[in-house]
């Protein structure tokens, strides 16, 4: 293992108290979707990758970040608004240039999901190349 990783089992934890724009009902983009008023699946992944990207910060370079790549989650249980989430990743390893988290998310009554998480560490430079690309092939 590099000095430039965690050490396999290190955490990171990340949490939040459950408001208005974190419900699924606030997802709605057209008159017609309907979602319920409990924790968004989005947001609770959002938190497991702030999880995740806090537990690699001090194994930045200068000008580096850490970027989700991939998420196999499971969303098991829902969460009403005004309730504390928290938000744990745990290091399990690497898959080549992936660092790979088991991640999970609880509230008072439990665990509310639960999966894998990979990121990545890349040049803030590099990805803003890779973006400004994406638009500029897009449009030609």
């Amino acid at each position: 293992m590099s000095p430039n990783e965690p050490t396999l089992g290190t955490t990171a934890t990340a949490e939040l108290v459950v408001g208005p724009e974190d419900l699924a009902s606030s997802l709605s983009m057209d008159q017609g979707d309907q979602f319920p008023a409990v924790f968004a699946t989005a947001r609770m992944i959002a938190l497991m990758e702030i999880a995740g990207s806090r537990l690699l910060q001090p194994f930045l370079g200068p000008g580096e970040l850490s970027v989700g790549v991939t998420v196999d989650i499971s969303h098991t249980a829902p969460t009403p608004p005004g309730v504390l989430v928290f938000a744990t990743a745990r290091y399990t390893g690497r898959e080549g240039k992936l660092f790979v988290f088991e991640v999970s998310v609880s509230d008072p009554g439990g665990e509310v999901g639960k999966g894998i998480h990979k990121r990545a560490i890349v040049t803030g430079e590099r990805l803003a190349r890779a973006a400004a690309k994406r638009v500029e092939s897009a449009g030609a």
